[in-house]
């Protein structure tokens, strides 16, 4: 019976000192109980969260002391390094918590694993795997379909699963964002979409220019847009722009300011119509309840 882990993805800011470590476990929930216990765990980590199958976890790079306690604390993450263009995770756990260098060895994207220590039963287990460096990049769409036919979300599936055939890196995430219901301008439901990618960094300049060419083919709007974040987490400034949008109409010079101060690349593809709502879509690319939201449903934490 094959339980090997799916896929491992470590995603780089170097500017930050930030990793965010994506996992596809092979149980469908079993990755909640690493979510809990590596969070207790582990020092580095900033924060964790669960997606499905997948666990994401975002590190300062470096390494942290595991103080290792059965049920309590019993995995976590010592390190994470760099080492040329590569990213070395070093893992140790308790009893079955301890074998799970050996489980990751077959997945997707892994480079190579050394056990330090095999673990299971009553024993510390303790290992180092090593993966390529990867960028994590997202891009908001915008306004590619006309009130008779079409549909972004659609398209944007195809752009991500186009840009994974390519080789470019890996299609991670589309997250759709409810917009002002009331702008007279909409197609119809004044939704945009945010890709999010795992993207080598040899490709990093070139991911941008390769979605506006698939869109170009395949846009219906003459008012087709893109924006393009590189960084781990969007800004505050970015979310509550964001959230603006979703309340009320907004300006492109609105959106054109919010991406001048994130270093946001805004390309446009058949027009400039499309550039309010692709910036838009960035903002809570990592919060998909509230970015699917109306603004009225959106519960605010103080």
């Amino acid at each position: 019976m094959n339980v090997s882990y799916k896929k491992i993805i470590a995603m780089v800011d170097e500017q930050l000192d930030l990793v965010e470590l994506v996992e596809e476990h092979p149980c469908p929930s079993g990755s909640e109980w690493m979510i809990y216990q590596y969070s207790r765990t582990s020092p580095n980590i900033i924060s964790a969260w669960r997606d499905g199958n997948k666990h994401h976890y975002v590190f300062k790079l470096g390494k942290g002391d595991l103080e290792l306690v059965p049920s309590l604390s019993a995995a976590g993450i010592e390190s994470i390094s760099l080492k040329d263009e590569d990213v070395e995770i070093t893992y140790a756990g308790l009893a079955g918590a301890g074998v799970g260098v050996g489980l990751r060895k077959e997945a997707e994207n892994v480079i190579s694993t050394q056990i330090l220590e095999k673990g299971g039963g009553s024993k510390l287990g303790k290992g180092v795997l090593i993966t390529p460096k990867m960028e994590k990049i997202t891009v908001g769409i915008d306004d590619t379909d006309t009130k008779e036919e079409g549909a972004t979300w659609v398209l944007a599936n195809e752009v991500g699963q186009l840009i994974q055939q390519k080789g470019m890196g890996y299609y991670l995430d589309h997250t759709i964002t409810q917009l002002f219901p009331g702008n007279p301008n909409k197609t119809q439901n004044c939704v945009s979409i945010a890709l999010t990618f795992a993207i080598y960094p040899k490709y990093k300049y070139e991911i941008g220019k390769e979605i506006k060419k698939i869109l170009k083919e395949k846009t219906l709007s003459n008012k087709t847009s893109i924006a393009i974040y590189f960084g781990i987490t969007p800004s505050k400034s970015m979310r509550l722009y964001t959230l603006n949008a979703k309340r009320e109409m907004v300006s492109i010079e609105d959106a054109k300011m919010v991406a001048m101060r994130n270093n946001i690349d805004i390309m446009e593809v058949t027009g400039d119509g499309g550039i309010i709502g692709a910036v838009a879509a960035l903002g809570l690319s990592e919060n998909h309840d509230m970015a699917s939201k109306l603004p009225e449903d959106i519960v605010y934490k103080h």
